[in-house]
């Protein structure tokens, strides 16, 4: 019976993965389109639209848990998607991306180096790390009044960091070669209710995805005894970040770096700043020692991808590829502990 049960949950799984592809070229397909027409450069499209529009649905997780809960039981789960998402997204999306692309250099499909504008990966990233870094600090000050000053700021800040991205229009010329909208394939320029109309049903697919990969990779947890911390920090993070990793991953293989890399590092942003509000806000933010290890984690992660570009100029990717380290040695830990 038990063997059934895994298979069929296995079923599940193969089936989210193929929901959630079908979705994902919907979305970023519709994705770009919404960004050329709203006259949004293509950084300002991965990191604010696409990241906002994927981030949304599972932020309604902690929100849930943490103000609609019955219990401390609720809100640990919330604190645990506020944390895993930052902490995959540094240690484990950014490194696969770079392993991506040196796969498709070593199949001839193309050059070895990210084509981005590094100072909007900087942005991402410096706005990041301070938002972060408060989070942590807050840990260590158990005060309710600071808790709710720091919140505030998150969000003020994370304000700041849109209108800095969407007031920053391309160059003529600058945005990549766009596929026609797959809803109105005929059309040169397809209106914008055909691209509202496809971005919503690709949205809801991935969030679909996203929800049978949940219940798929929870039941199969359930059947191997993993422990909640584990599915907390690492497992529920895995199915809730499948839509950044499908689009991202999706985009690189189209030659569409800014919109790759600015889809994983605008996630970063919106998930370092405004659920972690969310948690300040809703709870004493009280963190386990071992679930703060992964903020300090995916700090050290992304400062050392900073320094890479500051001491460097630009990324190198089998050296972004090494920060995967991090979260293998982190799931190791919480494995053998």
């Amino acid at each position: 019976m038990r063997l059934v049960t895994v298979l069929a949950y296995t079923l599940l799984f193969v089936a989210s993965v193929a929901v959630t592809l079908g979705a994902c070229a919907l979305f970023t397909n519709a994705i770009e389109w919404l960004g050329k027409r709203l006259g949004i450069s293509e950084g300002a499209v991965g990191s604010v639209l696409a990241a906002i529009g994927t981030t949304l649905p599972e932020t309604s997780i902690p929100i849930i848990a943490i103000f609609f809960g019955d219990g401390q039981e609720e809100k640990e789960v919330g604190l645990g998607a506020i944390l895993g998402a930052p902490f995959m997204l540094s240690t484990l999306v950014l490194p696969i991306l770079a392993m991506l692309l040196l796969l498709y250099t070593r199949a001839g499909k193309r050059t070895a180096r990210f084509q981005l504008k590094y100072g909007e990966v900087v942005t991402d990233l410096v706005f990041f790390t301070i938002g972060y870094v408060t989070a942590l600090a807050c840990i260590y000050i158990p005060s309710r009044l600071v808790h709710i000053i720091a919140a505030v700021a998150l969000i003020g800040m994370y304000a700041y960091y849109m209108k800095i991205k969407l007031g920053t229009p391309d160059a003529e010329g600058e945005g990549s070669q766009l596929d026609p909208l797959i809803f109105s394939k005929s059309a040169a320029t397809p209106s914008r209710l055909m691209i509202g109309l496809q971005s919503v049903i690709g949205l809801a697919g991935l969030i679909l995805g996203a929800h049978m990969f949940v219940m798929a990779a929870e039941s199969l947890a359930g059947s191997f005894d993993v422990s909640p911390l584990l599915l907390a920090l690492l497992i529920a993070p895995l199915a809730t970040e499948l839509p950044e990793m499908s689009n991202s991953f999706l985009w690189l293989y189209r030659k569409k770096d800014r919109l790759a890399v600015g889809n994983v590092t605008g996630a970063m942003v919106f998930q370092g700043t405004v659920p972690v509000s969310v948690g300040l806000l809703g709870t004493d933010w009280a963190i386990t020692s071992a679930a703060s290890v992964t903020m300090v984690l995916a700090v050290q992660a992304t400062v050392f991808y900073l320094l890479q570009l500051l001491i460097g100029g630009y990324w190198r990717a089998w050296l972004l590829s090494s920060g995967a380290l991090l979260y293998i040695g982190y799931t190791l830990y919480l494995f053998l502990r």
